[in-house]
């Protein structure tokens, strides 16, 4: 199925932080990544918010004030174009807690991990844009807890957010495409060979090297986000209706 020959109509892409690298937000696995210059066990478990909240809170403040001034790169306009230009429906699965897709003007959007740029109450449960400071004696809005409010993102050991709408969109996929992730990371690792036992969808990996999943995919390309797709979404565009 080459892409200069054929017109997807249904388009499932999943990004991770290679694709928001080039803005200058650092990947986590990476020689020289977050999880080199912290254990990840001191801040990224529900384990880590119990033991020592004002500790964690101070690692997400510190990684929220520099997402607020990151900007989208090349990448994440391309797949914006994408969504605006293409006739099919396109979905951005993004393991990214930053909102660089936004900015960059997709909005069909799922943030399977959370968003630092907000937080959640756990007592209540109630959901809050949250660009500044957080501490463990903040309290709720909406309840008035205190010690209850936590970064909306997902903690290692935690559910992803709306799997079943992702498996929905892998399962009627005509067109896969993976972008800046590693290919270590369950459950999105597992989304190709999802896609693959559907059988009818091109499956791409678009990545600065192969990532441990690469020769699942059907085609692979190398390179920085910034430069591979851009160009993958012009061949996708100049495909014949």
């Amino acid at each position: 199925m080459p892409v200069a020959e054929h017109k997807f109509k249904h388009i499932v892409i999943l990004t991770g932080a290679g694709i928001s690298a080039e803005s200058g937000l650092g990947t986590f696995r990476d020689v020289d990544g977050l999880w080199t210059k912290v254990n990840l066990e001191d801040v990224a478990t529900p384990e880590a918010l119990a033991r020592n909240p004002d500790f964690v809170h101070e690692f997400y403040n510190a990684r929220r004030k520099d997402l607020l001034t990151a900007e989208p790169n090349d990448g994440h306009r391309a797949l914006a174009r994408l969504e605006k230009e293409s006739s099919g429906r396109v979905l951005v699965v993004t393991q990214n807690v930053d909102v660089l897709h936004e900015k960059a003007g997709s909005e069909n959007v799922i943030h399977m991990h959370g968003e630092m740029l907000k937080t959640r109450c756990d007592e209540c449960q109630v959901v809050y844009d949250w660009p500044g400071d957080l501490t463990s004696r903040t309290p709720c809005p909406e309840c008035a807890h205190e010690g209850a409010m936590r970064p909306h993102v997902v903690l290692f050991g935690e559910m992803p957010f709306e799997m079943g709408a992702i498996y929905g969109a892998l399962a009627q996929c005509d067109l896969f495409i993976s972008i800046g992730t590693s290919g270590n990371v369950y459950p999105a690792a597992g989304f190709v060979e999802e896609v693959r036992r559907g059988g009818r969808a091109h499956t791409v990996e678009l990545n600065l090297e192969p990532s441990e999943g690469a020769t699942l995919f059907a085609e692979c390309i190398n390179g920085p986000a910034t430069e591979v797709v851009p160009a993958y979404v012009e061949r996708i565009l100049g495909a014949p209706s």
